[in-house]
């Protein structure tokens, strides 16, 4: 069984928590399809910014993800960062992509969900979130977030909602994910596999 986690990560805040919900996904035995979103930002200004490129250094290795890893999952979480509370374009353009697998109904009646990061603490970690959840209904997906009993929602001081986890990354982008933002990274990811489970064993 697999969940696929696709992701956009400028500078590499948003693949780690990535890394942190696959750990989640393959701690109930399921497997984690890690891919990432195709790049969008021009050349020439990738090569202007050092902590872009050291960014996407860190993440080169990961595979461009593809209509048929959405079709060989039975479970979808999403990664984005945010772009003025909304959610990234090289993400968006994805999801842009899957009128296919609309018209196909493969994504309808899996769960989906959605986690992001921001530089400051009330940079629209919540209302990124809610830009992708509108396309999760129209595939057919069951939207899934984080219930309470992840305690660390009740303690996170970076991020982290009933929406979905969140990761404060700083000005500079280079704040860690704490403790408590990689725990509900790790929950989530368990969640929605465990969901997806549930859902094959009828």
């Amino acid at each position: 069984m697999r969940i696929l986690v696709v992701y956009y990560s400028t500078f590499g805040n948003t693949y780690k928590m990535a890394q942190e919900v696959c750990k989640g996904v393959e701690e109930v035995n399921a497997e984690a399809l890690l891919r990432r979103c195709p790049e969008l930002i021009p050349e020439s200004i990738l090569h202007s910014r050092p902590d872009m490129q050291r960014g996407m250094e860190l993440q080169r290795h990961i595979p461009t993800v593809t209509l048929d890893d959405f079709r060989e999952a039975q479970g979808y979480i999403f990664g984005t960062p945010t772009r003025f509370g909304s959610v990234a374009a090289q993400l968006k353009n994805v999801l842009d992509q899957l009128g296919p697998l609309w018209t196909e109904r493969v994504m309808e009646g899996k769960p989906a969900g959605v986690f992001t990061s921001t530089s400051t603490l009330h940079g629209g970690q919540e209302a990124t979130i809610f830009s992708v959840l509108p396309v999760l209904f129209h595939l057919g997906c069951i939207v899934v977030g984080v219930p309470y009993s992840v305690q660390e929602l009740f303690t996170t001081q970076g991020g982290g909602s009933p929406y979905g986890p969140g990761h404060l990354a700083g000005t500079d982008n280079t704040r860690d994910l704490d403790l408590h933002e990689a725990h509900i990274c790790r929950a989530f990811g368990r969640r929605i596999a465990e969901l997806a489970w549930k859902l094959l064993s009828g």
